[in-house]
This record gives structure tokens, C-alpha cells and sequence, in this order.
């Protein structure tokens, strides 16, 4: 805490970490908190000079990377607790879910993680460690390189992982990142800089990297660091308005790389309806997947469409509600209940029977509404829309290039239906309660993100 109980924030810059707290901000909840002044001569990298960690052997930053993820697991030097200790003050969260995220943050610095996510995105690990050869025939005579780059990154605070894996991605692409930390994650961001320092400290790695706060849109800062003479690349996360900001800046020699705002759905086959053991295992993952990080997340699959009569359909509804109430290891068991706008438009549909039916109460337990069209509402709050479709070769039809997450029930009707979700606009579809369950190396929002974050430089034969 700094003076007058308002919470101070440190700044790092380039592996130090800055304790000054001198400007305050509001925070959605009332409260404040304080960071260092911005120094934004500090904040870039001069082209004049090398990249720190250009010519750094990948399995040499993989260790400085394992290194800071036994920092965090082990906490010597007390990073977690002290972050612990305003967690609380700081985000939509409940305290047992963050220690959660915390505690287990280190496992993405696994060093097999680490080789499959660069073997995954990047074709080999070698691919990141200087020039290699253009390609088979008439290319073998060139080279190519990944070469390290200079990012601005505006990082989303819906889930503190967004933090982890930029770091890491950065890292292991070798450039220069400067991280713009959400108002509603101040800390991830700093906590994995901060181990990285005391892993390795003034390493090149550990210089490439500066995490500090302004509020989103203050042209007088993003007007001065969105520059082509200062960084190449524009790394955006988060939600419409995020996003649009963000364009404002894209230019020549100024590239943006976004992750869009998305949303994620399941689709559960009439197997379901097999037997009640099926209906209560279906329901239990359909739930894991709805109302992960609290529905906050764009994983979160808010819409479900379930195969078969109605009958069975409320069958599966009324295991469904009851499972959203569970407390889970990303997922509160209360979360803070709906807003009234969506309250009441549940309210509504919940006289509208048989066309639709209401199960659960606006308490933050858990609601689920059932249709035969997706509800114009967007649900929030553990709530669920749950469709009733004929097969789910129908459902289909409800899935665009804002579908994230596709979640499916039984995995054997996976295969029958990739396709046409992927020429839907689906990106990743997986086994229903798999959402959070994200493997190293695959695509995400419909591209390799480390191949984005270098700059392909042509040596030609």
C-alpha cells in the first residue's frame, strides 16, 4: 500500500523494477492505486543499437525461462505474497481463483512446454536461432530469417495467463517489448518480469522487457509511442474499443497484430441423452467450459446447442444449472449476480413458456435459459443459452468469424464437423470442458502469433 491506502504498482523498465508510486488512477471499484511517472525516452530502443537478445541462443533463453518459472513457483523472495496481498483491490476476481492462476503460472516456463510451443508455431526449434536455408530446389540457395523485432504490446486483463505467454512468446522470439499493463491486471505482468530478474538479472532476455501503466487512449503518450521509429509491431488484446483504438495508429512500418474480441460456443450431440450418467458428465463439462474465469474470458462458452427434443433438452438444462453452482479451479461457485439489463430480459423470456424456459435464479449461481434461436442478449454472469437444434450440422449456421472456442460432445462427432466450422470462421475446436485446456504449439485466433512477432528478412540466392 502506498500513502492513504492506495495501492501502489510498480513499474519495470528494461529488468528494473521501479517503486515510485507518484500518479494516481481510479479504479472501477472505487478504490486507487499509484504507479512511477512515465519516462518515455525509457520506453523505447534506440535502432541505432543491437536488440539485447538478437543473437541469444534459443536453448539459452528456454533456461532463462525455466529459471523464472522456479521463481515463481518456488517465491523465495516473496513476489506472490506481496501480490497476494492486493489482489483483492484489484480485480473482478476472487481471491482463491487468482492464487490459482498465480500458483500455477510457472507451469507455462516447463521447458517441454516451452519446445513444443516454439516446434509448434515456428516449425523447429532452431527455426528463431539465425539464418537457415530459403527452402527445397531453387530456394536452397537463399536464406531467410526470423529477425527479432520491436513490440508494443496492450495486454488484456481478463485472465493473468495473457501476461505469461506474451512474455514468453516474446522472449523466445528475441526482441524488444514494451507491455501496457490493463487497468484490471496490474500485477501479472510485473510478477513474471520481476522473477525473470531475479532468475537473470541484467541478461539480455531480462532487458528486452518493460511493463508499465498509462490509461488506455491518452493520446499524449500512444501518439508518441506508436511509431514506426520506434517499435515495428502493435500487439492488441481485448474488446472492441481496444481494437479500434488501436487501428487509429496502423501505418507503413507500423504493423497491428490483433486478438480480436471472440466468443465461444459448445455443441453437444443426442448421445448426451444415452444414459444419466451421460447427461450428468456432458453437464458437468458443458459448465467447466461456460463459466470459466467466471465467464469473463472469451473461452467461456456462453451459447450451447444441444441435439434432440425438448424433453431431453431440459434434462440436460436442469444438470447444467446445477453444475454452473460448483466452485472449480478457474471458477467461483458465487460470482457477483447479472446486471439488470440482462435480468430482465431473462425475466421476460422466463414467461414466455414452453417457448422458453428458466432455470436458476439471477443470483450468480447460475442460470440457464432455454431456446429454439440463439437470445439477442449477450449472457454474462454464469449465464447460458442453451438452443435446441435438430442436429448439430444445423448448428452450424450460428457459428462466424467471432467464434473462438468450439467445444463438442462426444469428441467422436468432432471429426464429422471440422470442416464446415472452419469454413464457418471457427478457430479452434475442441473436447467439450477442454476451453481452458490450451496445448503449446497449435494456432491462435487463427494464426502462429510467434511467427507475427519477427520480421521475415530475405537473403536471396
Amino acid at each position: 500500500m502506498a500513502s492513504s491506502g492506495v495501492i501502489s504498482v510498480p513499474h519495470v523498465i528494461r529488468g528494473e523494477t521501479i517503486h515510485d508510486p507518484v500518479v494516481e488512477y481510479s479504479l472501477g471499484n472505487g478504490g486507487k492505486f499509484a504507479v512511477p511517472e512515465l519516462d518515455l525516452d525509457a520506453l523505447v530502443w534506440s535502432r541505432s543499437e543491437p536488440l539485447p537478445a538478437a543473437e541469444v541462443p534459443i536453448a539459452e533463453i528456454i533456461d532463462v525461462l525455466e529459471a523464472t518459472g522456479h521463481q515463481l513457483k518456488d517465491d523465495h523472495a516473496g513476489i506472490l505474497t506481496g501480490v497476494f496481498a492486493s489482489l483483492g483491490e484489484m480485480s473482478p476476481y476472487e481471491r482463491a481463483v487468482l492464487e490459482t492462476c498465480y500458483t500455477e503460472m510457472w507451469r507455462r516456463f516447463d521447458p517441454e512446454w516451452l519446445k513444443l510451443l516454439v516446434e509448434g508455431e515456428m516449425g523447429s526449434l532452431t527455426a528463431l536461432d539465425g539464418w537457415r536455408t530459403a527452402g527445397p530446389g531453387r530456394l536452397s540457395s537463399g536464406s531467410v530469417r526470423p529477425y527479432p523485432a520491436r513490440l508494443v504490446h496492450v495486454l488484456a486483463g481478463n485472465v493473468p495467463d495473457v501476461a505469461a505467454i506474451s512474455i514468453i512468446r516474446g522472449a523466445l522470439t528475441k526482441g524488444v517489448h514494451l507491455l501496457k499493463m490493463p487497468s484490471n491486471d496490474l500485477l501479472a505482468a510485473t510478477t513474471v518480469l520481476r522473477a525473470m530478474s531475479l532468475a537473470a538479472p541484467g541478461h539480455p532476455v531480462t532487458r528486452s522487457f518493460s511493463a508499465v501503466y498509462w490509461r488506455g487512449g491518452d493520446e499524449a503518450v500512444e501518439s508518441v509511442l506508436f511509431r514506426p521509429q520506434f517499435f515495428d509491431k502493435l500487439i492488441a488484446w481485448g474488446g472492441e474499443s481496444a481494437i479500434r483504438n488501436a487501428v487509429k495508429y496502423v501505418g507503413p512500418g507500423f504493423e497491428l497484430v490483433a486478438f480480436d474480441p471472440k466468443n465461444s460456443i459448445s455443441l453437444i450431440g443426442r448421445e448426451t441423452f444415452d444414459s444419466d450418467e451421460s447427461i450428468a458428465e456432458a453437464a458437468d463439462l458443458g459448465a467447466t467450459d461456460a463459466a470459466v474465469f467466471n465467464q469473463e474470458g472469451c473461452i467461456a462458452s456462453r451459447f450451447q446447442y444441444v441435439e434432440g427434443d425438448v424433453d431431453d433438452v431440459d434434462r440436460y438444462c436442469e444438470q447444467l444449472q446445477l453444475a454452473l453452482g460448483k466452485q472449480r479451479k478457474f471458477t467461483s461457485a458465487v460470482v457477483p449476480p447479472p446486471p439488470a439489463d440482462l435480468r430482465s430480459e431473462v425475466d421476460a423470456l422466463g414467461r414466455m413458456e414452453p417457448f422458453y424456459r428458466v432455470f436458476g435464479e439471477p443470483d450468480g449461481r447460475g442460470m440457464v435459459v432455454r431456446s429454439e434461436e440463439p437470445v439477442e442478449f449477450y449472457p454474462s454472469a454464469k449465464t447460458v443459452n442453451v438452443v435446441v437444434v435438430e442436429s448439430l450440422a444445423e448448428a452450424v449456421r450460428f457459428v462466424n468469424v467471432s467464434t473462438q472456442t468450439v467445444g463438442v460432445y462426444p469428441t467422436t462427432r468432432k471429426v464429422e464437423l471440422r470442416d464446415a466450422l472452419a469454413s464457418a470462421g471457427a478457430q479452434r475446436i475442441v473436447n467439450l470442458g477442454r476451453a481452458s485446456g490450451t496445448a503449446p504449439g497449435y494456432p491462435a485466433d487463427g494464426f502462429y502469433p510467434m511467427t507475427r512477432m519477427v520480421r521475415w528478412v530475405a537473403d536471396e540466392g
